[in-house]
């Protein structure tokens, strides 16, 4: 009588590694979109959250105007907001308004300014450029993110 030996398989077949690649491949397809669109969502509300009425820019903002008198003008935009006091020749200033290097959006943008605002004439106007990163001077149905509503 002869003892048959059985030998012991002890590795995968290439068919079972492709088997497992395919399926690992699937998934991947389906889950990085979605973990690209969460990030996008979650930076546009972080700007939107930067830029609404309780969001820190807006907040030091009034600030501001509470101490001077009115909002930064324009043409010395929000990092007005950043100066130390001591570089600003005016004993009302309380300054900085802001703990940041910078006021940068999501995205690394600056955050675009304008004050009196078109919008909000007695005001400010503050938006993101957004995710495409383009100045649409904050129009309709652009991807700019606003303090204000679209009518």
């Amino acid at each position: 009588m002869g003892l048959k030996t059985r030998r012991r398989r002890s590795a995968f077949t290439l068919m079972e590694v492709l088997l497992v690649a395919g399926i690992l491949a699937l998934l991947a397809a389906f889950a990085v979109p979605a973990l690209f669109q969460t990030a996008t969502t979650a930076k546009i509300k972080l700007a939107e959250a930067a830029v609404g009425p309780n969001g820190p820019i807006s907040q030091a903002l009034e600030r501001y105007k509470y101490n001077m008198g009115r909002y930064p003008e324009t043409d010395e935009g929000i990092d007005m907001l950043l100066q130390p006091k001591d570089e600003v020749d005016d004993e009302r200033y309380e300054g900085p308004y802001l703990q940041n290097d910078r006021i940068e959006d999501p995205w690394g943008k600056p955050f675009e300014y304008r004050s009196p605002g078109d919008v909000h004439e007695d005001r400010f106007d503050l938006w993101s450029r957004g995710p495409d990163g383009e100045d649409d001077d904050g129009k309709e149905d652009s991807d700019d993110i606003k303090n204000w509503i679209e009518k």
